[in-house]
C-alpha cells in the first residue's frame, strides 16, 4: 500500500488542476440547500439522486457521486454534523493541499459505491442509499491520526481527545461489520471496508512506522532507554545531558538528545556526539 500511497502523492502533484478548493464548501452547501429543498418537496422527490444499484446498472451513473449530496438525517443533529465535517475538511486540505484532499474524498465517494454495487451482487439485495456517513468517516479517522490530542467538544458540551473519540467510532464500525457478517450478509459486511480503504492507503507509511515503533519498544535496549529517561528527571535542573559536551536541555531546548544501545549502563549524549563518542564498557 506504500507504493500505492507514493503513486498518489505523485499523481497529486503532478496535477493540481484537478482539485477542487474548498470541496467541502460545495458539499456542505449541497447537504443544506437539499435538506431545506426535501422539507417542502413529496416525499421520494430527491430519490433519483440516492444511490440503487439497480438504476446505476440501467445506466443512472450519477448516482455513485450524486448519493452523497443528500443529507443523511435532519434537524439540530444535521446541523452540528455539517460544521463538524467541514471542519475536518478544511483542516485536512490546509493540511495536504487541495489536490491530495479532493483525491482522497472522491476516492472516498467511488469506494463507497463500490462496495454497495459489490454488495447488491454478492447479497442481492438492492436499497436506496444516501449521505456521506462512510467517507465523512474516513475523514474523521484521518483527522484523528493526524491530530490524536486535539480537543473537541462532543455536542458542544463533553470535552474529549479525537483519539478516543476515534476509538469509539472504530469499535461502533466494527460492531456493525460484524452484526452484517453474523447475518450472513458478506457484501453488506465487506461494503464498510472498501468504503475506507482510502484512509488504509494513505496512511499505510503511518501504520509501517507505528508498528517498527512497537517493535524497536519491545527490544531490550529501548527498555533501557526508557528507565533511562525516568532517572534523568530525577536529576536537579534538567532531563538530559550530554556525556560528552556537558549541554543540556534546559539550556539547549532544541537540542536533540539520545542513549546510546552500545554503551554500557544509561549515558545520554547530544545529536553531535550520539554517533562520535568513546563507548562505556563499565
Amino acid at each position: 500500500m506504500r507504493k500505492l500511497n507514493d503513486a498518489i502523492d505523485r499523481f497529486c502533484a503532478l496535477h493540481p488542476k484537478l482539485a477542487i478548493p474548498g470541496l467541502m464548501r460545495y458539499i456542505v452547501g449541497a447537504n443544506a440547500v437539499l435538506f431545506a429543498l426535501s422539507l417542502f418537496a413529496a416525499p421520494g422527490t430527491l430519490n433519483f439522486l440516492a444511490m440503487d444499484a439497480r438504476s446505476v446498472l440501467r445506466g443512472e451513473v450519477w448516482r455513485v457521486i450524486t448519493y452523497v449530496l443528500l443529507p443523511d438525517g435532519g434537524g439540530i443533529f444535521l446541523l452540528i454534523s455539517l460544521m463538524f465535517y467541514y471542519w475536518l475538511g478544511e483542516t485536512l486540505e490546509r493540511m495536504w493541499g487541495s489536490a491530495k484532499f479532493t483525491f482522497y474524498y472522491v476516492s472516498g465517494v467511488l469506494l463507497t459505491a463500490a462496495g454497495y454495487l459489490l454488495a447488491y451482487v454478492i447479497d442481492g439485495v438492492s436499497y436506496p442509499f444516501w449521505g456521506a456517513s462512510y467517507v465523512n468517516m474516513a475523514m474523521f479517522f484521518a483527522y484523528a491520526l493526524s491530530f490524536p490530542d486535539a480537543m473537541v467538544r462532543l455536542y458542544f458540551l463533553i470535552p474529549i481527545k479525537m483519539k478516543w473519540l476515534a476509538i469509539l467510532d472504530a469499535v461502533y464500525f466494527a460492531a456493525g461489520v460484524f452484526r452484517y457478517a453474523r447475518a450472513g450478509l458478506w457484501g453488506m459486511a465487506l461494503m464498510p471496508l472498501i468504503a475506507i480503504l482510502n484512509f488504509f492507503i494513505y496512511f499505510s507509511p503511518d501504520f509501517h512506522r507505528r508498528a517498527d515503533q512497537i517493535k524497536y519498544r519491545t527490544r531490550p535496549e529501548a527498555v533501557q532507554f526508557r528507565r533511562a529517561v525516568k532517572e534523568q528527571k530525577r536529576q536537579k535542573g534538567y532531563n538530559h545531558k550530554c556525556e560528552v559536551c556537558g549541554r543540556t536541555d534546559t539550556e539547549y531546548p532544541d537540542l536533540q538528545f539520545r542513549y546510546c544501545s552500545k554503551c554500557a549502563g544509561y549515558h545520554c549524549f547530544c545529536e553531535e556526539h550520539i554517533f562520535n563518542h568513546v563507548h562505556y564498557t563499565e
